[in-house]
């Protein structure tokens, strides 16, 4: 037998987990020949088949179970080394990150300056979407850290809790602004439907004023503030958002005597395979979030 090599034992791993060649390849950031010819070689190397191969997916052989066990080891202990004893700034991964729009309109710049300044040769892959989809792609190990409306119940899951996103009414300028607002008589511009802010302020909003309140749900935070600018609504917005169009004079704020919740976001990873980057990075937001 030859020297077993760590990058075929973390390519079976990924091929074990996804029991697909296109998702692990997906992962690892590499073609599909290259991760079919990596397992092919640890097959050799081992003299016996690790997997079954059919219709329906990869599937381990007993063989390959018993190997699964010994991967993890090699690869805890592979985290451990990078953790204590690698140069962070010869760390050379690909990290896929997704996150909410309201961090990439805030401080995702902030986050991913930090991250190459701390990891030069890291490669990042982003995503922008809902946090639903999100969840859904860290749970199918589509991606590897997660900045969501969270925390993400899940025992597979580990979450770093960032700082709520505080919310307030935004109008467009003019008039008193003593003048009080109708919401029951004025459009809502709002986040997307398939969010959870969406639907609680749905909910506030029919207990106070009944169905017929018109909201304009967005999966552009963007799209919603121009709305409100242009005086075609208004919105419970965050903050941190408004902050520079209300200094300009775009936007003011006021308020109706209510203010939705704060959103709460999470940094969320798999807990397992450990990652000591991920771990990291997921700190890392929560310091910029602070910030």
């Amino acid at each position: 037998m030859s020297n077993l090599k760590l990058e075929h034992l973390r390519t079976f791993l990924a091929v074990a987990r996804f029991k697909s060649v296109s998702r692990a390849a997906e992962a690892l950031n590499l073609t599909q020949p290259a991760v079919t010819s990596r397992v092919k070689a640890l097959e050799q190397s081992l003299g016996t088949a690790l997997f079954d191969r059919s219709v329906s997916g990869m599937h381990l052989t007993k063989r390959g179970d018993m190997l699964l066990q010994y991967a993890e080891q090699f690869q805890h202990l592979s985290e451990l080394v990078e953790e204590h004893v690698v140069d962070a700034s010869g760390v050379d991964r690909l990290m896929r990150l997704g996150v909410s729009e309201t961090i990439a309109q805030s401080w995702l710049p902030d986050f991913v300056g930090a991250l190459h300044k701390t990891f030069p040769l890291l490669k990042i892959e982003i995503s922008v979407d809902i946090s639903i989809n999100l969840r859904e792609q860290l749970l199918g190990r589509e991606i590897d850290l997660a900045i969501l409306l969270g925390p993400v119940s899940d025992y597979t899951i580990d979450n770093v809790i960032l700082p709520d996103v505080e919310l307030a009414w935004f109008r467009a300028p003019g008039g008193s602004p003593d003048d009080p607002v109708d919401l029951s008589a004025v459009p809502i511009a709002t986040y997307a439907r398939n969010t959870r802010p969406y639907r609680e302020l749905r909910a506030a909003l029919f207990q106070r004023f009944g169905p017929e309140v018109s909201m304009f749900p967005s999966s552009s935070l963007s799209s919603c503030f121009r709305m409100v600018e242009a005086g075609l609504s208004v919105g419970a917005l965050p903050i941190s958002l408004g902050a520079a169009l209300e200094q300009d004079g775009k936007l003011v704020r006021f308020d109706p005597g209510w203010t939705p919740k704060p959103l709460s976001f999470s940094a969320s990873y798999l807990g397992e395979p450990r990652s000591h980057l991920i771990e990291t990075a997921a700190k890392m937001a929560d310091a910029i979030a602070r910030q």
